[in-house]
């Protein structure tokens, strides 16, 4: 849900507008009952921005900086690869 204010309301009331935003809120601000800006909170942002980067190229940033360039070697005999055991289902 989207809330509204003026103007001149959101100078009077910057900390809700902020604290509502924080959570999650967003915030329209608007001038003569016109939207003219947004107030939303900075993580919600950073994702809109496209500054929030995946986790595979933070992951690949991590390996490359601690494990250097042999980190695909690292997790190879991590994981069984054989067929398994047999099992018999009983009808």
């Amino acid at each position: 849900m989207t809330k509204h204010y003026s103007i001149a309301g959101a100078r009077h009331n910057l900390a809700r507008l902020v604290h509502e935003a924080e959570a999650g809120q967003i915030v329209e601000l608007t001038r003569r009952g016109e939207p003219v800006a947004v107030v939303i909170a900075a993580d919600a942002y950073a994702r809109m921005a496209g500054k929030v980067s995946r986790f595979s190229d933070r992951l690949a940033e991590f390996r490359s900086q601690y494990l250097g360039s042999d980190f695909d070697d690292v997790f190879d005999d991590t994981r069984d690869r054989t067929a398994g055991r047999d099992t018999e289902i009983e009808s």
